[in-house]
């Protein structure tokens, strides 16, 4: 029974994205100024998930993912400033905290508020002083603060207006930040989409592709893409 239990939560998260950057809620208190979206295609994209979060947090996952050696390419270290941007159950958010320690800083980007609840209340659970939240919105991110490292994980499939919010981006990386994006192949209606796509949309945003690795594929993605701001 537990195997199938098992196996049933893998398939739930090969099959659900962090979040749906398709809405935008009404702003939170604190949040930086409303920006304004700019005229952009919108892609097709899933329902938001509304279950429990815990799916996301399936044992196992950091093995699978390599996700120390996804902060080892993306240069998260003590000190540093990260974004993790559709940021879910806040997996990856507090994984991140423990890495760049008390001198650092990690910002949980969100659009769905009781995402963000969840992850203000497991950061309090387990001690992690260095963890924002940020409600941000399908077209901008709205950090508050310049970041050394981003990552986008089983995420920006979901985002409606991929250029503009990369190019929205760009103003809050600090000089030498990477911007890492994993997630798999498919055809945005079973949260996928092909790697080349993601390419060309970060081009069209002004960044260049720094390294491609795939040895994520364990963890049911297909890519690890880094980037860097021309």
């Amino acid at each position: 029974m537990a195997c199938k239990r098992l196996l049933f939560v893998s398939a739930l998260l090969l099959s659900l994205p962090g979040l749906v950057w398709t809405q935008t809620p009404a702003q939170a208190p604190n949040s930086p100024p409303t920006s304004t979206a700019p005229q952009a295609e919108h892609r097709q994209a899933s329902d938001p998930y509304t279950g429990d979060l815990f799916i996301f947090d399936s044992p196992g996952r950091d093995q699978r993912l390599q996700i120390d050696r996804v902060m080892d390419i993306l240069g998260i270290r003590s000190g540093k400033n990260v974004a993790d941007i559709g940021a879910g159950s806040g997996w990856f958010t507090v994984r991140a905290a423990r890495r760049v320690g008390a001198l650092g800083m990690v910002y949980a980007v969100e659009i769905n508020p009781d995402a963000l609840r969840y992850i203000h209340d497991r950061a309090e659970k387990e001690g992690l002083h260095n963890v924002k939240t940020v409600m941000g919105k399908s077209f901008d991110p709205m950090l508050p603060a310049k970041v050394n490292a981003v990552l986008m994980l089983e995420t920006y499939h979901e985002i409606a207006e991929p250029v503009v919010l990369l190019k929205n981006l760009r103003a809050s990386l600090s000089p030498g930040a990477r911007v890492g994006i994993i997630d798999r192949n498919g055809n945005r209606e079973n949260h996928g989409l092909p790697k080349e796509v993601v390419i060309r949309e970060a081009a069209q945003a002004g960044y260049r592709l720094v390294e491609q690795d795939d040895f994520v594929k364990p963890a049911g993605m297909d890519y690890f893409l880094v980037f860097a701001a021309k």
